[in-house]
């Protein structure tokens, strides 16, 4: 079996694909860093769409997603964002939960499995 990986890096890749699903790494917002859950998440989701194009996907495709917010009292800001970028009738499987991440400033980071 073929496996694509996309973004590749020293430590990960931004995507692996492999019989025909693409898995991407943990996405977390580069340029909102630190600025509001909404807008990390709106530049999470665009770079979540980057990636799956790029991977021949897109998020009508979508199968599973992972969220964690390092506060749940922001789980509304994420929702406005996310329900607004989701397609309605292609919504994944998905599970959000709090957790530190990685540095401080990054407040929220998805992980996405879709369909190739």
């Amino acid at each position: 079996m073929t496996i694509t990986r996309i973004g590749v890096g020293k430590r990960m890749s931004q995507a692996v694909v492999h019989n025909g699903t693409v898995y991407t790494a943990g996405v977390v917002a580069e340029n909102t860093k630190g600025k509001s859950v909404l807008e990390q998440t709106r530049e999470v989701l665009a770079e979540i769409d980057r990636i799956l194009i790029e991977a021949g996907s897109d998020k009508t495709r979508l199968l599973k997603a992972n969220i964690w917010l390092t506060d749940m009292s922001t789980f509304a800001q994420m929702n406005e964002a996310w329900d607004s970028w989701v397609v309605e009738g292609h919504t994944p499987a998905r599970a959000t939960v709090e957790s530190k991440l990685a540095a401080p400033g990054y407040d929220v980071e998805i992980m996405v499995e879709a369909a190739a």
